[in-house]
């Protein structure tokens, strides 16, 4: 089985992906994300910075997913983002010549790799999400404005009123499934609502 975690940054997505990872005993697949080296300046001039921060994410999520479909014909994965993400975040943040360019490479890529068995979309509003970015309080995430947190929010919720693939919506606003023992239980019933059951726990 392939399961994603998803949601906007700060949601929450690392955190569970390595408990449900603990839990049952299952491989984390984890983004790449401090290793981009324009991250930083994107966050400070998104114009200027957006190209090449959005390709060193495309190509280091297509080479993760390279071996992550070698993976999952042998055991269970859940991983903290769908290689979707990528163009959802593009297509916010390239224009022009620079979109075009990047959905030729991403059309080629794109039939490349797995489907994933549900999708966990956690939800949560501006709000929360500003609050968690603070708190964990990344270098790189302080220059992140409310306003792009919050075109981020529209973008997900927009993806998600027209994803085909599985998928189940957690409110994170309303669940702590970090301090909550009984939170984290009842996501786990909402993924085996949806047919997807890691077995025994370690």
């Amino acid at each position: 089985m392939y399961v994603c975690v998803e949601g906007v940054i700060g949601v929450g997505k690392t955190t569970l992906v390595r408990m449900l990872s603990k839990r049952f005993g299952i491989r984390p697949i984890l983004e790449i994300v401090e290793e981009n080296p324009f991250l930083a300046n994107f966050y400070v001039d998104r114009e200027r910075w957006a190209f090449q921060t959005q390709l060193f994410f495309l190509l280091s999520r297509y080479s993760q997913q390279e071996e992550l479909l070698k993976i999952v014909k042998k055991e269970d994965v859940v991983s903290d983002y769908m290689f979707d993400k990528d163009r959802l975040f593009a297509q916010m943040n390239l224009f022009g010549d620079q979109l075009s360019l990047y959905e030729r490479v991403y059309g080629v890529l794109e039939s490349k790799v797995p489907t994933p068995d549900l999708i966990v979309y956690l939800k949560a509003s501006v709000e929360t999400l500003m609050e968690r970015i603070s708190m964990r309080d990344r270098l790189f995430e302080r220059s992140i404005s409310k306003n792009y947190i919050s075109n981020l929010v529209k973008a997900y919720d927009g993806f998600f009123s027209k994803c085909t693939s599985k998928f189940v919506t957690i409110d994170a606003d309303k669940i702590n499934f970090v301090r909550n023992e009984r939170d984290f239980n009842l996501v786990i019933s909402k993924m085996k609502e949806c047919g997807i059951d890691f077995g025994k726990e370690v």
